[in-house]
């Protein structure tokens, strides 16, 4: 983490000391929580929709904290006036201009990770890669955006070797500003999926929104992206990017740079050869499904680009340990295999989770259970259909739904159960408990617990669950209860 005196921290954020007899008082980290500080720490008070973080400023100091940021055109309390105080314009502004200079002064390499679906699972395999290797730091958790990078910045120990970055964003600007803080030597854009259309408005938004992140691409750096998607080659052209930067794909089709063949995906691995290298053979993975394939693609470019042996690469794989609820495989009360994906929904990552249920055999049953996916603006009723007409008997066997929004998938769907099946196996509503042993291959839920209760009654040993859905629709409550015994 961060160890600067005071008054080289004053310099790095733009800020200015109250009394200059605080310049060398010793700071061992950041924090904007006053609940969770740490002696030693600077404490960044941060205002939020419904709390200022300056009202806790005492509460900070009282912890431990050596010193705060604060506001300068904010009073100050009688109680803190002899307290050790830096003035900045803007918490939040000065928190990032500090993450910026901490990081240049760090002799490390960046690899910054965004996209629509992915990013999570590929900054772990990222990690897990380079980690045979070097010395590794990597986002945690959901500190993603114009906050939790600049805190993980600062988190950095100054031996550390590689970090790898998620970057996330919900409008046009904020890729841009986090690279531009972490100045990464690698990016990689897993691909352009339809999260955030409410704000960006089209994929091609979208596209050029992910593409922020060669802004902050050091001079030399590599661009490594989705060779799979069409809008990302032509983002990328429209760039006029200088010959110094080196640009390479990845992706599942056989024109990328690096590309994947022979293909083998199970409800809990994954294995597959990189084409053209021997020497990346049968690389297993943990986790299943296609487009995961190519998020591993991703990871092998990386290592190879930072000079990682197959050898510690193929390892990487092998002990990889991903972020929770991102296709993470539990039992459920009775031995049936549940797919717990419910860390978060949109279009692309549904068809995604669709296509890896289609591929897999050997279970009496597939089950689809899909929520909400939200934030899709005013398509949003159009986008579940169209995730209904992509459903069809030859993918699943079951679709249960659950939300107002997934009405239209479930109405969309039983068309095409409807025609396989005749008349007597139609879609219907789940409204009557008594009903909870029904047998329809389709049923749109509103009420959670009756969902669970169906599928509970109805669930054999021999049957396979993919639960999904948007944040919000917290899904994964279906997958605890599948759980109990």
């Amino acid at each position: 983490m961060i160890k600067r005196t005071l008054g080289a921290i004053a310099d790095m954020c733009g800020g200015t000391l109250t009394n200059n007899r605080f310049a060398e008082i010793a700071i061992t980290g950041v924090t904007r929580d006053s609940r969770d500080v740490q002696p030693g720490q600077l404490y960044i008070p941060l205002a939020g929709y419904n709390f200022d973080g300056h009202d806790f400023a005492a509460n900070a100091l009282a912890g431990g904290a050596a010193a705060l940021l604060w506001q300068s055109n904010r009073s100050i309390p009688e109680a803190l006036i002899d307290e050790p105080l830096l003035l900045v314009d803007d918490p939040l502004t000065a928190l990032q201009r500090l993450a910026a200079s901490y990081r240049e002064e760090l002799n490390l390499r960046v690899v910054g990770i965004t996209g629509s679906n992915g990013k999570t699972t590929t900054k772990d395999m990222v990690a897990s890669v380079l980690s045979g290797v070097f010395r590794v730091h990597k986002t945690e958790g959901n500190l993603n955006n114009h906050i939790g990078l600049p805190i993980t910045v600062l988190q950095l120990d100054e031996s550390v070797d590689v970090v790898v970055l998620e970057m996330g964003m919900s409008g046009f600007g904020e890729i841009e500003l986090l690279t531009c803080i972490a100045k990464p030597d690698i990016v990689v854009i897993t691909n352009i999926g339809d999260a955030h259309l409410l704000q960006l408005g089209s994929r091609e938004g979208i596209a050029k929104a992910k593409l922020e992140i060669v802004a902050g691409l050091r001079e030399g750096g590599l661009l490594l992206f989705n060779g799979d998607e069409p809008l990302l080659h032509a983002g990328v052209e429209a760039l006029n990017l200088p010959d110094t930067l080196r640009r390479q794909t990845f992706g599942l089709g056989q024109g990328n740079d690096w590309n994947a063949v022979h293909v083998e995906v199970d409800a809990i691995s994954s294995a597959f050869d990189v084409n053209g290298l021997e020497s990346f053979n049968r690389l297993s993975l943990p986790v299943p499904g296609h487009h995961n394939v190519s998020n591993a693609l991703a990871a092998v470019a990386v290592g190879r680009a930072l000079g990682i042996p197959a050898e510690k690469i193929r390892e990487g794989f092998e002990g990889l340990r991903l972020t929770g609820m991102r296709i993470e495989p539990v039992r459920a009360y009775n031995g049936a295999m549940v797919l717990n994906d419910a860390y978060n929904a949109n279009p692309t990552a549904v068809r995604a989770a669709v296509d890896l249920v289609a591929q897999l055999t050997g279970y009496r049953r597939k089950w689809l259970v899909l929520g909400d996916m939200l934030e899709l603006g005013a398509q949003d009723a159009e986008l579940h259909a169209d995730i209904g007409d992509y459903i069809t008997p030859y993918k699943a066997d079951r679709l249960l739904t659950y939300g107002a929004l997934s009405r239209h998938t479930a109405s969309a769907a039983s068309k095409s159960f409807e025609k396989n099946a005749g008349a007597e196996e139609s879609s219907g509503t789940l409204s009557d408990p008594s009903s909870l042993q029904t047998e329809a291959p389709v049923v749109a839920f509103e009420d959670k617990e009756q969902l669970i209760e169906c599928l509970r009654a109805s669930l054999t040993p021999e049957d396979l669950v993919l639960v999904k859905g948007s944040r919000g629709m917290r899904m994964e409550e279906i997958v605890h209860a599948l759980q109990r015994v």
